[in-house]
Order: C-alpha cells, then sequence, then structure tokens
C-alpha cells in the first residue's frame, strides 16, 4: 500500500447499531458504559432521532432507528457484522462494574484471539457486544 492510501484510509470512525428505541438505547451506553451524547440528528430519514456517542477515549458510537425488519438470532459467527468489542484496562474490574449494573452476559472470561481475555454480553436491546483486555 502506497503512501496515500495510508493517509487517506485511517481506521474506523464509529459503528452503529439500529434500535428499537434510540433513545433507551443511548442512554444504556451512557448508564452502563460511560459515553456522552455529544449530537443528535431529528432530520434523518426517517425523522427520528440518531445520537452520536462519545466514548471516554474519544471514539464514537452511532445510534439510528431500526426499519421493519425483524431481528435475527445471531452468534459470533454469523456472517456479517457480528458485534462490537470495547477494550477495557482491567477486564475483571469492569466486570464487576457492570455486574452491579445488571448487564446480561452470554459467556464467561475466555482468550481473546491475538491475547488478552475477553467476555461477551448483551446491551440495552440484545445486541452482541464484547469487553476485551489486552
Amino acid at each position: 500500500m502506497g503512501n496515500t492510501e495510508k493517509i487517506t484510509f485511517l481506521g474506523i470512525d464509529h459503528p452503529a447499531v439500529a434500535a428499537d428505541d434510540v433513545e433507551k438505547l443511548a442512554d444504556w451506553y451512557c448508564d452502563f458504559l460511560g459515553y456522552e451524547k455529544q449530537f443528535c440528528d431529528w432530520n434523518a430519514r426517517p425523522p427520528k432521532p440518531v445520537w452520536i456517542l462519545k466514548a471516554p477515549d474519544g471514539t464514537l458510537l452511532e445510534i439510528m432507528p431500526k426499519d421493519d425488519t425483524l431481528r435475527q438470532t445471531r452468534t459470533t459467527w454469523t456472517p456479517g457484522w457480528s458485534h462490537v468489542a470495547f477494550r477495557v484496562s482491567n477486564l475483571e474490574e469492569a466486570v464487576a462494574i457492570l455486574d452491579r449494573k445488571g448487564i446480561e452476559w452470554s459467556s464467561e472470561i475466555i482468550d481473546a484471539i491475538g491475547g488478552g481475555k475477553v467476555r461477551t454480553a448483551r446491551d440495552g436491546e440484545g445486541n452482541m457486544i464484547q469487553f476485551l483486555e489486552r
């Protein structure tokens, strides 16, 4: 890859999740993971709120309204985008904090591919998320 491509393509700006209830799921990410609401677009199509949330490390997450498509059952290996992994400085501490908040875990702590430890959970609408310490 040439230098121009390295400058042009910098990395992921944000993942996005389509929500049944945009406000409620945005609040879940703020309450459980410390995100802050940065911007809400009420002019999205359809005219429903779309939130851009900011994590403590400055990364962004978009919460947008879902369409009428039925939610499909997913596993880690279902084709397409599977999940979002949130990096944590101390997985056991993160697990303890999230346990106190009543998070729904769907795995135990396991070895992460590429090193470290990971645990899988579900967000406020049942989307697969992971917490990863490297």
